[in-house]
């Protein structure tokens, strides 16, 4: 046996590491002026659809717009370095689209009433809560080094979260209530918050903490029938109290959307940490079962189910459904490629600016546009579950993945009940709605995943070697 020795030089630890980091963030800041290009496009198309020249205060409105997102571009610079370069442009296409139909909804009037769909006042605060958004991402990437250190806060986000859930039903529905389901907070004759858009954030991490916990007792089999492997009975416990807790916010704030996405985010983060279909069969079932009893028994559910199956019954088609109707007629008349930017007629739809935003776009930009649109919110799905699968850390890879599923069960229940796919739901549709709460809650979902993103993809440290250390190898 003989021993070689040699001498090592020191080793720089972030010299081949922050040219790699930089290139991603020139990757990034490029994607954000692109996207910022069809954001201005889409606003000059608006003005030269409505008064034949560019909107007045279009610079105010992209310049402002243009500023808070630099200093999101900024912020994952310093913090988040290594973090995917395509979650900060899709969101910032997504939520400039938004604030471009928010100011075409108040730039027309609606001849039947004499005013627009939403006032100037209301389409300027979408800038003000997109700020207020992007603050609360940059807030996340500075405070959150590491994602994990959620974990140690599960049962603390859990009860938050319950909380969040419940408020409204706990409040009077003078200040809770809106079109028959109670899910915001009322202040003044102005400001409303939707307690839910935080609370599944906070859920969300509280899920991935007690899976991570839980995951090898709730992957145990018990009995197998028609092929697959059936739970055991004694570990139903979590998602017989998740099924009751999403029947409850059924039969007492009458909100279908926030109920389906409740149970679907705990079964879907359950099959992520078991691997096990049953879960998720066992959990659409129940969900299923569930929501019909409400059908039954819970009047304002009821009805949304008399309005998906039959909108244009004579009994419905100018009262309840007289909503769905006119979005189902303005997304028909959109076509294939829509009537433009500020051509059409979406103020004819009620609400238009919340709950059915997605049929606005989908009468002005088409079927072709609606599908782009759907393509981005598939791309930040894709770019989270690409982070769950990459990160080693277990919560981490739980919490990416609920959170992008989050998003895609959030979109599908939008989209397929403005479709008549499912029954109409009052939830928003993520950064294109009016709304203070929907924006802030969802621009905090994407930190999250750039946290997760830039801890899965951050290079380990190097050790520094001096060059009077010496490397030993035996030779045998």
């Amino acid at each position: 046996m003989s021993s070689v020795t040699a001498s090592s030089p020191a080793v720089d630890p972030t010299g081949p590491v922050l040219p790699v980091a930089r290139s991603r963030r020139r990757t990034e800041l490029i994607m954000l002026a692109f996207a910022f290009a069809l954001i201005v496009f889409a606003m000059a198309n608006v003005g030269f659809s409505l008064n034949g020249k560019l909107p007045s205060g279009v610079a105010e409105y992209l310049t402002a717009y243009l500023i808070i997102i630099l200093g999101a571009h900024l912020a994952m610079r310093k913090f988040a370095p290594w973090a995917d370069p395509l979650l900060l442009p899709l969101a910032t296409l997504l939520n400039g689209l938004g604030i471009v139909m928010m100011y075409r909804l108040s730039a027309q009037v609606n001849p039947a009433t004499g005013h627009p769909a939403i006032g100037a006042s209301q389409a300027d605060l979408q800038i003000a809560f997109s700020a207020i958004g992007i603050g609360a991402f940059v807030a996340v990437l500075a405070l959150i080094r590491e994602p994990r250190v959620l974990q140690r806060y599960t049962y603390t986000l859990g009860a938050v979260g319950i909380f969040l859930f419940a408020l409204p039903a706990l409040l009077p529905a003078s200040i809770s209530e809106v079109n028959g389901a109670r899910i915001q907070i009322r202040f003044g004759s102005f400001t409303t918050i939707q307690p839910e858009e935080f609370a599944k954030l906070a859920l969300a991490a509280a899920f991935a903490g007690y899976l991570v916990a839980k995951r090898d007792v709730l992957a145990l089999a018990g009995r197998r029938m028609l092929g697959l492997d059936l739970p055991r009975a004694r570990d139903l416990g979590p998602i017989l109290l998740t099924w009751a807790a999403s029947l409850l916010l059924l039969v007492f704030e009458s909100d279908i959307g926030t109920s389906a996405v409740f149970m679907g985010l705990f079964v879907a983060m359950l099959y992520i940490a078991t691997s096990r279909t049953s879960w998720l069969l066992l959990g659409f079932v129940m969900f299923v079962v569930g929501a019909l009893a409400a059908s039954k028994l819970v009047g304002h559910v009821g009805e949304r189910f008399d309005i998906w199956l039959h909108p244009f019954a004579a009994a419905n088609v100018h009262r309840s459904s007289y909503q769905l109707v006119q979005g189902l007629y303005g997304m028909g008349s959109g076509g294939l490629l829509g009537k433009g930017l500020g051509a059409g007629q979406p103020y004819i739809t009620p609400l238009v600016q919340s709950d059915l935003v997605f049929t606005a776009f989908g009468e002005e930009i088409g079927l072709a546009g609606v599908m782009a649109i759907l393509l981005i919110y598939g791309l930040i799905v894709q770019r989270g579950l690409r982070a769950a699968m990459s990160v080693k850390d277990p919560f981490s890879k739980l919490l990416a993945g609920g959170l992008s599923f989050m998003l895609a069960l959030q979109v599908f229940v939008i989209v397929g009940g403005v479709t008549r796919l499912i029954p109409l739901t009052g939830i928003t549709t993520p950064f294109l709605s009016q709304g203070g709460s929907s924006l802030v809650g969802n621009w905090i979902l994407i930190a999250l995943l750039a946290r997760i993103s830039d801890s899965a993809r951050r290079p380990p440290p190097r050790p520094i070697q001096d060059e009077g250390l010496t490397q030993v190898v035996t030779l045998k």
